[in-house]
């Protein structure tokens, strides 16, 4: 069993900047990884969603330059960035680079004003796992930026980093996200979830009480890689807008399952059929859990895994694996988390039992010939910020 526990690098990221560049950093900043709890594919359809922010997070050690010159290097990625400003936007980097330097051309775009500056990453987000890796690249990135400019992560400026992050990965990266990972990187709380409403772009803290109530998150990452840029996530969301315009409404969120329900084409009419029930889901899970009612909870995960799985089909036999496992393990209830196509699933555990359901996956996984997936605890944590160095 591989327990991936989150780490505080700030003192390695410090000394190999300084190996890196010459130099000491002025800042460091930070943002979570996330997995999401109720409301996949719902974002980018005015709907709801309910993540929690992770321990386990991405790192910045950055310095402002005085010759306006960019450079970006991370301590996991091959390779990196050299250029200026005017280099960092669409057409510019690929790769990983491209998150974190499209950020700082998003920044600049909307009138931050942006040094030249050397920026090292440091993360210990698993990559590909569907928990927002990227996100949490760009929003310590982001929230660097700020530090520079002595501006903490909050009121206006939150909403800024927000979304430059966000068009960072549109229009730099080119992942048609929806904006929900950048929204809890920035504003996530220690023990709570955040529902977060893109019909009006709200959102609010809910707390989970998982302490005293004796549960834990566990997230089974399956080592299947997920990526955004690969085709499946834009055509699940092509597929919501055509939808949408079929039943003449901005989006799915003002559908009501009777319409959706008379789509003609199958495939528009199941993707549709989830959005919709998954936004009850969201609704049904803040009830479940502000009751304690832990047979809703375990109910409203349940038929948010099938629906991901038959109607939107975005799971895969690891993923089903991995959330039967834990289930029949004593799990209260499991789900897969994020864009799908690879990538985790989540269970409720109850602590005393969390070893005994991570052993049953790992048991599953090997019997059914996958690669050993790894485990992590998600204790909900704090959103992006940063810290000086320089007094």
């Amino acid at each position: 069993m591989r327990i991936l526990e989150p780490e505080d690098r700030s003192g390695l990221l410090v000394g190999a900047f300084e190996h890196l560049t010459g130099a000491r950093p002025t800042v460091l900043a930070h943002a979570p990884g996330r997995v999401n709890l109720m409301g996949e594919h719902t974002d980018y359809n005015a709907g709801l969603v309910l993540p929690v922010a992770l321990p386990h997070r991405t790192r910045v050690a950055v310095r402002a330059r005085e010759d306006g010159r960019v450079t970006v290097q991370s301590l996991q990625r091959d390779g990196g960035f050299a250029g200026t400003l005017a280099d960092c936007g669409p057409g510019g980097p690929d790769g990983w680079t491209g998150y974190a330097a499209g950020v700082l051309w998003a920044l600049a775009r909307a009138g931050v004003p942006v040094p030249g500056l050397d920026l090292v990453v440091d993360s210990t987000v698993p990559v590909g796992a569907g928990l927002s890796s990227s996100a949490a690249l760009e929003c310590a990135v982001g929230a660097a930026v700020l530090g520079l400019l002595d501006r903490p992560v909050r009121g206006t400026d939150a909403d800024l980093l927000i979304e430059a992050a966000v068009a960072a990965e549109r229009e730099v990266v080119g992942a048609p996200t929806g904006g929900m990972d950048q929204s809890v990187a920035v504003h996530a709380s220690a023990g709570h979830a955040l529902l977060i409403d893109f019909a009006d772009d709200t959102h609010r803290r809910v707390p989970l009480h998982l302490q005293e109530r004796g549960l834990t998150l566990l997230v089974t990452d399956t080592r299947v890689s997920h990526a955004l840029v690969d085709g499946g996530y834009g055509e699940r969301r092509r597929d919501c807008e055509e939808a949408a315009r079929l039943l003449r409404v901005p989006a799915l969120r003002g559908a009501t399952r009777t319409a959706v329900d008379g789509l003609q084409e199958e495939r528009l009419r199941r993707r549709a059929r989830h959005v919709v029930t998954e936004i009850d889901r969201v609704r049904e899970s803040v009830a479940a859990l502000a009751a304690d009612d832990r047979q809703a909870l375990a109910r409203a995960n349940a038929d948010s895994h099938a629906s991901m799985r038959d109607d939107f089909e975005i799971s895969c036999p690891e993923l089903d694996a991995a959330v039967d496992a834990a289930v029949g393990a004593g799990a209260l209830g499991a789900r897969m988390t994020g864009g799908g196509l690879g990538g985790s699933s989540v269970a409720w555990v109850r602590t005393d039992r969390v070893a005994e359901v991570a052993q049953a996956v790992d048991r599953r996984f090997e019997r059914e010939g996958f690669a050993a997936p790894q485990h992590l605890v998600a204790t909900p944590y704090g959103g992006a910020g940063w810290v000086r160095l320089d007094g």
